[in-house]
């Protein structure tokens, strides 16, 4: 276990560390971007929830699962493709309500009575995701019943990564990168530095998927959840940077051909210490949740036999649509919110 003492000790070394990478100049720091490698913890949401489906989706799921994995970050690359798809990701709540006020008991659960209270341009000002959540089953149950296997294992993947954001408390928050109270890159350390370093050790034995009769029920019952914890997410980074010296707090790696400035493995194990399990505890919910929500759009669909299409192969045209949203990564800006990492 790593402790303060250690992480004293260790900073004087990282600040030589430091001194040397600056004085080269292909080990100058880069900002590390959430496409460089923040898509850690959506594929492993992804490919664990497959292992929730009962026997008549599993053998189909499992017949699919390198797609189901690696198209789990495909809603974050169509941020660089199409208008509008950033608010789908997030919800800030917080937004709604006065200090002291209960902002779940302010917004509307259902959608057209918060549209009515807020308009639309509002909402999409501050995030859909649980009632986007909602949109994707309905959008996954039509699949299922067509039986499309382009648009199954699209909607899959997509629905896979709303579930999963839900699930982040800082996706709750307009607070959402820490950029309102001094801590900057902190949505990145909890979403995507922690579960790099740690989800190794999680346990994924996450029970069964469940029906839910009531999408909306669920989806807003993760974002609360979520919510719930954000104060302690930057209470407790906050506390830990103001025991440390910053040299102790970050550090540099290598990630292909590029030397990063990241948070240190020892600041990032003691903040994940602290948290006390939260960060497994909301990475094993949405693994149920991911695997439930697939499970209840087949149900609403009447249950389809999926047998005949356990070898159909994803057609031309979605992998000619994947590889045009990779060259609009490449080529594109953000047309929204997007956390740097």
């Amino acid at each position: 276990m790593v402790n303060l003492s250690t992480l004293k000790i260790v900073s004087s070394f990282l600040l030589v560390t430091v001194t040397i990478a600056f004085s080269f100049p292909s080990a100058q720091p880069e900002k590390v971007n959430h496409l460089n490698w923040g898509f850690y913890g959506h594929k492993r949401i992804n490919r664990m929830a497959v292992f929730t489906l009962p026997p008549e989706l599993f053998g189909f799921y499992k017949e699919h699962i390198e797609y189901i994995t690696e198209h789990a970050v495909d809603p974050d690359k169509r941020r660089y493709a199409v208008e509008g798809e950033a608010p789908r990701h997030y919800i800030d709540i917080d937004h709604y309500a006065k200090e002291g006020e209960d902002p779940f008991a302010i917004v509307p659960r259902f959608w057209k009575d918060a549209v009515s209270k807020f308009s639309e341009d509002t909402l999409q000002t501050y995030g859909i995701v649980p009632w986007y959540i909602e949109v994707m089953v309905n959008k996954l149950t039509r699949a299922f019943e067509s039986k499309n296997v382009d648009l199954i294992l699209k909607y899959s993947a997509d629905l896979g990564h709303y579930v999963g954001d839900a699930h982040v408390p800082l996706h709750t928050t307009e607070n959402y990168n820490g950029q309102l109270t001094n801590q900057k890159g902190i949505h990145g350390l909890w979403e995507s530095r922690l579960p790099e370093l740690m989800a190794d050790n999680y346990d994924y034995f996450v029970g069964k998927a469940r029906y839910h009769k009531n999408i909306n029920t669920f989806a807003w019952e993760a974002v609360q959840a979520s919510h719930i914890a954000v104060d302690s997410v930057l209470k407790i980074e906050k506390e830990l940077t103001e025991e440390l010296a910053t040299d102790a707090k970050y550090s540099f790696e290598t990630r292909g051909a590029s030397t990063v400035r990241t948070y240190s493995r020892d600041f990032s194990t003691v903040y994940h210490e602290r948290l006390n399990g939260m960060v497994e505890r909301r990475f094993r919910a949405a693994i149920i949740g991911v695997g439930s929500m697939w499970y209840t759009a087949w149900v609403n669909a009447g249950q389809p036999d999926l047998t005949e299409l356990l070898h159909v192969r994803p057609s031309e045209e979605l992998l000619r649509e994947q590889e045009q949203l990779d060259l609009d990564v490449k080529q594109g800006k953000a047309k929204g919110r997007i956390c740097d990492h």
